[in-house]
């Protein structure tokens, strides 16, 4: 049983072989067919290596956004730990309220940062679209 994957049969003389000779129609239709199952399985191969490397991504991510809650947790904690060590000097609302703001002052430089970075972001793409260029212009040199 042959695979999508598998290289097709290929009999060199062709089944419409006269004689040994192979016209130049036949030589170009079978050409144009063995290109064509080349794309289709080079199309086949990347699908499903695209497939196992998306399943590596997924569980990847899943266990990035389990450390996410669970440094969360160690946030709400630690913050709940500077609160209850102030409290032993000032009342515990005054304490809330200083963490509080710590957590907001820490808030802003990260906006401030991610807005920077995102200013900096160039969704142009320019060298993908430089290169496609380029490959527009080798297939119309071809074709000429």
């Amino acid at each position: 049983m042959s695979t999508p994957l598998d290289p097709p049969p290929h009999d060199p003389a062709g089944p419409r072989s006269h004689g040994g000779e192979r016209s130049l129609g036949e030589i170009v239709s079978d050409v144009s067919q063995d290109l064509s199952t080349l794309v289709k399985q080079e199309l086949d191969l990347a699908k499903a290596e695209l497939k196992q490397e998306a399943t590596q991504a997924g569980k990847g991510a899943g266990m990035l956004g389990g450390a996410a809650v669970a440094g969360h947790l160690v946030l709400v904690f630690l913050s709940l730990t500077l609160m209850f060590l102030l409290d032993n000097w000032m009342p515990v609302e005054l304490a809330a309220l200083i963490t509080t703001l710590l957590w907001a002052v820490a808030a802003g430089v990260l906006a401030a940062l991610g807005r920077s970075e995102l200013k900096k972001a160039n969704p142009q793409l320019p060298t993908t679209q430089r290169t496609l260029k380029e490959d527009a212009s080798w297939a119309r040199a071809q074709k000429s």
